[in-house]
Parts: C-alpha cells; structure tokens; sequence
C-alpha cells in the first residue's frame, strides 16, 4: 500500500510516499481503507524531530475517516462495509482525568493514517456522520477531540458566557471556537492576522483584536467588558495579558504551549482573590470522543477546512501546516 513515511527529521522534505506492507487485523481489529485524513501541527513537529519518543521510519497522521475492509479475529464480519472515524487514542486508561503512563495516539510510534490501510481495535471505530463528507470526517479527530475536552469537560461553557480564544487559525482552535459557539457562548479571538479575525468574524465570532497592537488586552477588554474562561494553544508572552482580561471566577484553559513558558510568571494575588482557576488539558478519553460525535451529530456540525492536498502533496501540506498561516483544518485526500 502507499503510505507518507518519514525517513528521517529535518523537516517535511523527508516525507516520502513509499510502498509498505499492506497490515493485517489482528485479534479484535478491524482494517479500514482510509478515504481522507487531517493534519495537525504535531505531524509537522515530528518532521522537524521536535517531538518526545521519536521512532523512526514512522507514517504520520493522527486523523482518518475510510471503510472497513476487514476483520481479525473475533470481530463479526457484518460491519465491513461500515463508513467509519477512528478515535485516534489507545490506553488511556481507568482514571478520566488523566491519561495513562502507556496512553498514544495514531501516528508514532502506532502506524497513522496517511496510509491506504490502517488496523486498529474494533473499539476504536465510530459511524461516520452521515452530514458530513470524508474530509470534513477526518477533520473532527484529534482536534476536536482536544477542543471537546477544552470546552465541556474542563470549562463546562454554559450560554451567555464570553470566551476568548487564543491564536485564531489552528484546527484545536477554530474547533473549540466553533463549538463554544454552539454552546451558546460568546466568542471573541486573538490573532496576528487581521484577516484571520475578520474570518471568525464571518464565521460567528464576536470580535476580536490583534495581539501585535499595543495595548491589545486593554482593548479586548473595552470590547467585551473581560471573559469568563480562556481557551490558550500559546501562553509564553501573551499569557499575563490575558490573564489580566479574565473576569472573577473565570477559567484558563491551556491546551498547548507554542510560545513556550510565560516570561513573566503570574499575578498570585489576582489568581487567588478572584478565585482564578488554570487548568491544562491534551486529547481526551473515549466516551468524550463518543459524546463529541454525539454532539456534532444531533447540531449537523462542520467542521471549519481551509485546504485539501493530494496524498502525493503530503509534505506541501506538512510545510503549510508549519508556516502557521492557515484558517481551519488541512486535509489529506488518501483516495
């Protein structure tokens, strides 16, 4: 089968689409003939070799959507034929607040879904959304996952609260974005770009202000009067200026550091006297990933794309997942 393996790290050059062997499912697996999978910045971070327990050869991709094929041992043979999304995480374990020692996901060390056949545990195959198509499938994986988890488990966005998310663009981003919003909050972003906040705009944002201005958190809180939780993928030089725009009994959600440690550290006595709480949060357990579908579902959800490749552009895609400038998910077209 062709699959996107990387050789070596460097950067997305080192991706080749070579012939591998075709898996076969194991006791309690299924195969599944991949139709589309989603990029997230993690695929590129393992290009670059920026990634713990790096194993190489390795073929990426975390989310895929396709159809069984067949079936190992143990598994009835009436689902093959089954659209199917694949939670993308394996042991996490008994305790739902965090993941186990031994918790992995898709895409090294396991096989991932850039690839024409994956074999995964039966457990891990849910219906594929009869709304949506195989791209945006795919899309609502392992971002949505992180984005669920942010929003429900950890925030718990009720309506009528006012959010801020942090670095409009990426998948986990507009993700949780998209479903703040379907929870009935208010959603206002930070970005860069002026044109990546007039695109949330377009798409249901509140408003938003450029975190490159002078004074940007000021201004933020002029336009909503402070936000009640939080929703970070940065931190690093950004984080006390929206610390300072978090209302009392607010929440900060951090899913991600890209801009590394805050360089300032924080503001004990605003954290303590208005009873601040900073919680992290990664992937999320399966019957999250269940609840999430369920959501997306009953609401005919889609999922925000800004480009599809070919599976032969899969290192363009890789490099315009780097460059940082998309809006949404990127797409790999496996068939």
């Amino acid at each position: 089968m062709k699959a996107v393996v990387l050789t070596k790290t460097g950067g997305p050059e080192n991706l080749a689409i070579q012939n591998i062997d075709t898996p076969e499912p194991g006791p309690g697996q299924v195969r599944v003939r991949i139709q589309a999978g989603a990029l997230n910045r993690r695929d590129f971070w393992i290009t670059k070799g920026l990634y713990p327990g790096l194993k190489l050869p390795a073929v990426l991709g975390s989310d895929g959507a396709g159809i069984i094929d067949k079936v190992g041992a143990g598994v009835a043979d009436d689902c093959i034929g089954d659209e199917v999304i694949i939670y993308p995480g394996f042991d996490w374990g008994e305790d739902p607040r965090v993941q186990s020692k031994n918790y992995r996901i898709l895409g090294m060390p396991e096989q991932g879904t850039f690839a024409e056949y994956i074999c995964v545990p039966q457990g891990n195959i849910h219906p594929k959304p009869g709304h949506l198509d195989w791209g945006e499938t795919a899309a609502f994986s392992l971002a949505a996952l992180t984005a669920w988890r942010a929003v429900v488990t950890k925030a718990g966005i009720q309506p009528g609260r006012k959010v801020l998310v942090t670095g409009i663009g990426g998948g986990v981003a507009t993700t949780i974005m998209l479903l703040a919003m379907a929870h009935g909050a208010e959603v206002y972003v930070t970005s860069g770009s002026d044109e990546k906040i007039e695109r949330a705009q377009s798409l249901g944002a509140c408003g938003g202000v450029n975190y490159r201005h002078d004074d940007w958190d000021g201004s933020l809180k002029k336009l909503c009067g402070g936000v009640d939780v939080i929703f970070d993928g940065n931190a690093g030089s950004i984080f006390q200026s929206c610390f300072n725009v978090l209302n009392p009994a607010g929440r900060y959600i951090i899913y991600g550091g890209t801009r590394g440690n805050p360089p300032d550290g924080i503001n004990i006595a605003r954290l303590f006297f208005n009873q601040i709480r900073i919680e992290g949060t990664t992937m999320g357990t399966p019957e999250e990933f269940a609840a999430m579908l369920a959501f997306v579902n009953a609401r005919k959800l889609k999922p925000i794309i800004d480009k599809s490749y070919a599976l032969e552009d899969a290192a363009a895609a890789h490099e315009y997942i780097g460059a940082g400038t998309q809006m949404g998910k990127v797409v790999l077209k496996i068939v």
